[in-house]
């Protein structure tokens, strides 16, 4: 008797996944869009649209990141000196080997944006809808304030999540400014992940988690906070298309990105690249307070605004591209 059902319970499953099949072979769009439908996989969309955006940004904008850590190491503990200049440092990179060691860490990169970018649309995107919710049963608008929680909540958990990815993005690229014999020459960076906790301890994959998460929420309050309320502004006081209101949104918030997370971006990189001074055992930087004391008070003020320019030039463009390619993967997707 449980054979028999057993058997017919299999013969149903066989049928239904037949059925199943000759229909997405008849009426492929449908089938998509009821795959897309599925509860969960809504609930994962934005999350995989902003991981697949990140990642398109990256390999597009990966050389200008490597240029941006470069300017932000070149004269460490040092007021005067030569001032290096974005060209230049593109220029001896290019002389030093060839032009694809303006693409090192890219790995690293692409896996960055595979977890924190992945987490930091998803999170927003999902915290807006509830927001929305919220706002249409109290029929009122979401307003910038709780735009702006948003956007600050999910950079804060993505930045932690994504913390070991983004150290070995930067070691990765600071490794050629050392002497070629304390070179680490980390060939991926799964092989940076491996060798960095086994040489300094798990803790060592969050250093610097402390900038990073400031960074990441000053830098998603700029982005996808000023995205969306200047789209929503765009939308209510002009006639532009709804692709030129990306575009412009887009660009508006690459500039408020960059301006307020310049400054924790620098401390970030400092502490990450930071190692222990093999005759002292000491580091360099206690934190996040100590950091920014000595560049105050060895380097100045200003030093924490170099690069801004080439800063602007990584953040804008990865911005404005993220942001479309998530727009329009969101908008094929629903």
């Amino acid at each position: 008797m449980a054979t028999n059902s057993v058997k017919e319970s299999a013969s149903k499953a066989a049928n239904s996944a037949k059925q199943a099949s000759q229909s997405a072979i008849e009426n492929p769009t449908q089938a998509t869009r009821n795959i897309l439908q599925n509860p969960y996989m809504k609930l994962a969309l934005p999350f995989v649209n902003g991981g697949l955006a990140g990642m398109t940004a990256t390999v597009a904008i990966q050389p200008v990141d490597m240029v941006k850590v470069r300017l932000q190491l070149a004269g460490e503990g040092a007021r005067t000196g030569p001032r290096p200049s974005a060209l230049g440092i593109t220029k001896d990179i290019i002389a030093a080997g060839k032009f694809l060691d303006l693409y090192t860490g890219l790995s690293a990169g692409l896996l960055r944006q595979a977890v924190y970018t992945t987490a930091r649309l998803g999170f927003f995107d999902t915290f807006i809808k509830q927001l929305n919710a919220r706002a249409d049963a109290a029929n009122r608008k979401v307003t910038f304030a709780e735009r702006a929680a948003a956007g600050l909540g999910a950079g804060g958990i993505a930045a932690m999540i994504g913390n070991p990815a983004d150290l070995a993005l930067i070691r990765m690229q600071s490794d050629g400014l050392k002497p070629p014999e304390a070179r680490a020459n980390y060939r991926s960076v799964f092989d940076a992940l491996f060798r960095i906790p086994k040489q300094e301890g798990i803790k060592a994959l969050w250093a610097g988690a402390l900038p990073t998460v400031i960074r990441a929420m000053a830098l998603n309050m700029g982005q996808l906070t000023f995205f969306a309320e200047s789209k929503t502004q765009l939308k209510q006081h002009t006639s532009l298309s709804p692709q030129t209101q990306t575009f412009a949104a887009s660009a508006i918030a690459g500039f408020f990105a960059s301006f307020l997370s310049l400054p924790f971006d620098f401390i970030k990189t400092r502490l990450q690249k930071q190692q222990k001074d093999p005759k002292t055992g000491k580091l360099p930087y206690r934190g996040v307070m100590d950091c920014a004391r000595k560049v105050v008070a060895e380097e100045g003020w200003l030093r924490f605004y170099r690069g801004f320019g080439t800063y602007y030039v990584r953040i804008a463009p990865h911005a404005m591209v993220t942001l479309i390619v998530a727009d329009y993967l969101n908008l094929i997707t629903k």
